[in-house]
């Protein structure tokens, strides 16, 4: 049994403002493609693997089940780490939980942020891979370079191994300056170190245990009390911090006698920066890539991406633009690889922009702010139908909600009743209050804040059907 084992904890800071902590970029949009990179990791496997299991954060675990729906996934199993802990807890959880089902079990560990433009290829891949992964090594994909690049680690392959186009896993190579990675390629002995990995279940956690049973006993404490629901498979967040973070790399490959690592030209990218956006974009006869309602003038070898107005550009080479609703990043492409230190500025300023964006996807429907100032926030709201807020209240705010669309029921204090289209209410500050959706269509209501303190984390819950304990 092949299980993908799909790993969506990244945060994706060099994709700011796209990416956001709240909306990693495994998980949002990019212009042009049908689907997330979170999805496509699954689909381009059709049906050539079992049923997958997907290790992500506590925070993305809404985003996870819901974009799974979307793409018609329904046999998933979701695995919430309590803190991000690296690759090598998350593939021990992930195997522990495989081998429930089945000891034999093969695991095809994936990122969940690469882009592949040849599936194909990669199912090739994992074809010999399989075969190779069945006689006890751990096997890694190493991509076959096309270029001198710094911005990834590298793999040096050894002797070949029988059948085919693996071979013995030498080593790892942490990312090298311009001057070694052209010498890397011109030897034609290194690949790219791609993050993705085949290999037994068992002889996974027998290597983990060998060469780090710190971690190895941590997984398997937490494992042992893992709390199975219909929806997530959650670990006991005490019990998980003392798992040490490390990626599988380091835990494992780079130590075990059991390596091997198969040549992959896939079309990969695991799209770190915007730079690499562009690379794997189609361009104009001057190079440039651009998406959404953008005007350009004398411009060349750019990336501009025009999310919520109009986007003209003049003079300009080698430039990355990126708009959306509230953030607008103008750098240069030499620049792109430290696009994270300005999501870590504002990360450190406290700033929304860090966290969400100004439309921010919840498990009962949306809200996106429209409008905020000293004092108050006006939001637009959507309430799914079956759908409900929890019964909560705020400690520094009172909200008048106002209905434009549906009808909706509201608890309000002690009093429950139905508030229609073009009908308002007042919640006072401290009072207990929900808002349910009976209906089959969308509820929708601007609401407006007012109080001397309006952040998310003013909740108190008394009662929420999704399991969230104050995230909104």
């Amino acid at each position: 049994m092949l299980i993908p084992v799909v790993l969506a904890g990244g945060a994706g800071t060099r994709l700011w403002p796209l990416s956001r902590s709240a909306l990693p970029k495994q998980f949002a949009a990019f212009p042009g493609r049908g689907h997330t990179l979170f999805q496509e990791s699954l689909l381009r496997l059709g049906d050539r693997a079992a049923a997958p299991l997907v290790v992500c954060n506590e925070e993305h675990r809404f985003l996870a089940a819901e974009q799974l729906r979307q793409a018609g996934i329904t046999d998933a199993r979701i695995l919430l780490e309590p803190a991000p802990r690296n690759t090598a807890p998350a593939a021990a959880l992930a195997a522990m939980e495989a081998m429930e089902a089945d000891p034999a079990a093969l695991l095809l560990v994936l990122p969940s942020d690469h882009l592949i433009e040849q599936p194909e290829a990669l199912l090739a891949a994992v074809d010999e891979a399989e075969d190779i992964a069945g006689t006890g090594r751990l096997v890694t994909f190493g991509v076959v370079p096309d270029g001198p690049a710094t911005g990834y680690g590298y793999l040096a392959a050894g002797e070949p191994l029988a059948g085919g186009a693996a071979r013995v896993l030498e080593r790892f190579v942490e990312k090298p300056n311009s001057a070694t990675a052209k010498r890397y390629l011109d030897s034609g002995g290194y690949l790219w170190n791609s993050g993705m990995f085949l290999f037994r279940a068992a002889a996974y956690l027998a290597e983990l245990e060998n060469f780090a049973p710190d971690i190895h006993a941590s997984c398997r404490h937490a494992h042992s009390e893992v709390a199975r629901s219909a929806d997530f498979h959650r670990y006991d967040a005490a019990v998980f911090a003392e798992c040490p973070g490390k990626s599988i790399d380091h835990a494992v490959m780079e130590h075990t006698r059991r390596g091997a690592v198969v040549p992959l030209a896939a079309g990969w990218s695991d799209l770190g920066a915007w730079d690499a956006v562009l690379r794997h974009s189609p361009r104009d006869a001057g190079g440039n890539a651009v998406s959404g309602d953008v005007l350009i003038h004398d411009t060349r070898n750019s990336l501009v991406r025009a999310g919520s107005r109009l986007v003209a550009t003049l003079g300009l080479r080698d430039t990355l633009i990126i708009d959306t609703a509230d953030a607008l990043l103008v750098a240069h492409r030499a620049s792109a690889q430290d696009v994270g230190e300005i999501a870590a500025d504002l990360r450190r300023a406290g700033r929304a922009e860090a966290q969400h964006h100004r439309l921010v996807k919840r498990p009962w429907g949306s809200y996106e702010s429209l409008a905020t100032g000293p004092g108050f926030q006006v939001k637009h709201l959507v309430i799914h139908p079956g759908a409900a807020i929890s019964l909560q209240k705020h400690e520094r705010r009172a909200e008048h909600w106002t209905v434009v669309r549906g009808s909706g029921i509201v608890t309000c204090g002690e009093r429950e009743f139905t508030l229609g289209v073009n009908e308002s209410t007042f919640i006072p500050l401290g009072s207990k209050h929900r808002l349910r959706n009976d209906g089959a269509e969308p509820v929708e209501i601007i609401e407006v804040q007012v109080g001397d303190y309006l952040g998310e984390d003013d909740i108190i819950r008394f009662d929420d059907r999704y399991g969230r304990a104050g995230d909104g």
